[in-house]
């Protein structure tokens, strides 16, 4: 049984990794120094490309012969 491949190349994959984190990182730093809300919209997205990350680990954890099928 092979592993099946995600949607992300590898490139694409540490870039998604690296939005994340610099996104993840950000949101708490900009709600330290500033006094509005608009930090929110850093949690936002680096919830969302969490999002896609979890989605690509789900699509290479199926084994290639069940998506094949569908």
């Amino acid at each position: 049984m092979q592993q099946g491949t995600g949607f992300l190349t590898p490139r694409q994959r540490r870039l998604a990794w690296l939005g994340f984190l610099l996104a993840a990182v950000q949101a708490p730093v900009a709600a330290k120094l500033v006094s509005d809300s608009s930090w929110l919209f850093s949690l936002v997205v680096a919830l969302m490309i969490a999002t896609v990350i979890i989605a690509d680990d789900t699509m290479r954890r199926q084994p290639a012969d069940v998506r094949s099928s569908d």
